[in-house]
């Protein structure tokens, strides 16, 4: 991989422009296409060394042309190869055209390939660039390779994927593997793409970084901690509690403790220097006789809040963990108007009938931090929600833009979005992070970089991978408990 694109993403249109750009600077197109073919035969070639049978799906586009010269490369090696061809195969124009010239055998209809056992599949027939349902043709061969269960390469991604949104465009092949060229997509990253992708490689065909950079212009990269580091706060010696600041998380009432408990030691392993819980009367006994390094303060209702806030050093919060829905939470989110917020859970469905009660309060620098799953986020903004041309990073933008604060679009591939555009899809987090209470720990990391003096967008980037990484030490079968005890600075 060229040096410093690695991590980048790029949407099929920026692709394309990429392509564009390098054709203009002098690179030969049909060079490229070489070069991605070869890849893919190599693929196929390392990886099913036994095959008894190449089918190679040839789609309409540039993509066929990447298929038709994996065809040669891998019928050169002695492995017997059949194309079939999407359309009528004259119709390909172009460098696709010159690829199809140099198979020296005769293709056959797509609608004609019937599966046999010791088949490899390399299916070639739509790129990233998908913008529409794959034709019935296409869709009935996708049912019948996985009901031969015939394993597939994908050409940059698997057939039906829109590379943009990861969506499947009415039906997509699940690939054991995908061979991209340059940069990866946000389909490779999003769901169901990431899943239909199988084990992905991206592969150099020889384009400059400085043309993939510069024709990337949307903000839109994986989550990782290149995106974040730089404002991570320092370990330098003279660091003491009060400026690793201190974080207040607010709990239920007796009974309901235990989230808030787990969201305030998660906020002290991440780093903060003070957690407290601010709790009603008859929930102070019950969080004392299960905490010892975090404090406790009771608060009843919003005058006594209002109260303590006089103290300037208070200015960080998390909101909702067992909190109880209602209109306690939402006098409680006025109160804290001017300070910094994570606002989960309980906190969330409590504006679900008033959403922008909420987000009205919290204009300026943004400093509100939404943590919505895919119900919440549907409550709290329905007509983005409903939208179908919007992908999830899409949605997640428009809801921060609209919210003012930095959206967690929580799932297996969680979002991350900030007012001013910016987006990082997290990819780190396994799948037994599904469980009961992990939400709140993720809360409480959150707010803990914040009270640390992190940004709104960054402390929610980099503590979504912070959860991700304390999942994979706790390890199978965790519970959010044990979630909270492996929760590490970084």
């Amino acid at each position: 991989m060229t040096a410093g694109i690695s991590n980048l993403l790029l949407t099929p249109e920026e692709m394309t422009a990429v392509d564009t750009a390098a054709a203009a600077s002098g690179i030969p197109s049909y060079a490229l296409m070489q070069r991605a073919g070869a890849a893919v035969a190599a693929s196929l070639l390392r990886n099913f060394p036994a095959v008894l049978r190449a089918v190679v799906l040839c789609g309409p586009g540039n993509n066929g042309g990447d298929g038709y010269v994996a065809a040669c490369l891998v019928a050169d090696s002695g492995v017997a190869v059949v194309v079939f061809q999407m359309g009528e195969p004259e119709k390909l124009k172009g460098d696709a055209a010159r690829a199809r010239d140099n198979f020296p055998n005769a293709v056959q209809p797509l609608e004609t390939y019937q599966p046999r056992n010791g088949d490899v599949i390399i299916d070639a027939l739509f790129g990233a660039g998908l913008a529409r349902d794959v034709p019935k043709s296409v869709a009935d061969v996708i049912e019948r390779v996985k009901q031969a269960q015939v394993p597939v390469i994908a050409v940059d991604l698997p057939s039906g994927v829109d590379g943009r949104t990861g969506t499947v465009r009415g039906a997509a092949f699940a690939a054991v593997r995908t061979v991209t060229f340059m940069t990866r997509k946000p389909g490779h990253l999003l769901m169901p793409g990431r899943e239909l992708c199988g084990e992905l490689e991206v592969f150099d065909i020889g384009i400059p970084a400085r043309i993939v950079r510069a024709e990337k212009k949307l903000q839109i990269a994986e989550n990782q901690p290149e995106c974040w580091r730089q404002v991570l706060p320092s370990s330098g010696l003279e660091t003491h509690k009060y400026k690793r600041g201190h974080l207040v998380v607010f709990s239920g009432e007796a009974g309901k403790t235990g989230a808030a408990r787990m969201s305030a030691m998660a906020g002290l392993r991440a780093g903060a220097g003070l957690v407290t819980i601010a709790a009603p009367g008859d929930a102070v006994a019950e969080n004392a006789a299960h905490l010892t390094a975090i404090m406790l303060h009771p608060i009843e209702e919003e005058a006594a809040l209002g109260n303590w806030l006089h103290d300037e050093r208070l200015q960080t919060f998390v909101l909702g963990p067992g909190f109880g829905v209602g209109d306690k939470a939402r006098r409680f989110v006025a109160a804290l108007s001017d300070r910094h917020l994570v606002l989960d859970a309980d906190g969330l469905s409590s504006f679900k009938d008033a959403p922008d009660e909420l987000f009205s309060q919290f204009s300026g620098e943004p400093r509100l931090v939404l943590t919505p799953h895919e119900g919440e986020f549907g409550r709290l903004f329905p007509d983005i929600a409903a939208d179908t041309a919007m992908g999830k990073v899409e949605k997640a933008q428009a809801a921060a833009a609209r919210a003012n604060a930095a959206i967690v679009y929580k799932g297996a591939d969680t979002v991350i979005a900030s007012p001013d555009g910016r987006a990082c899809i997290n990819t780190n987090a396994p799948v037994w992070l599904a469980t009961a209470g992990s939400g709140d720990v993720l809360a409480g990391v959150i707010g803990a970089l914040m009270a640390q003096g992190v940004p709104a967008f960054e402390a929610a980037a980099a503590g979504v991978y912070m959860h991700g990484e304390a999942g994979m030490r706790a390890g199978k079968g965790l519970t959010a408990e044990e979630l909270a005890t492996e929760v590490r600075p970084l």
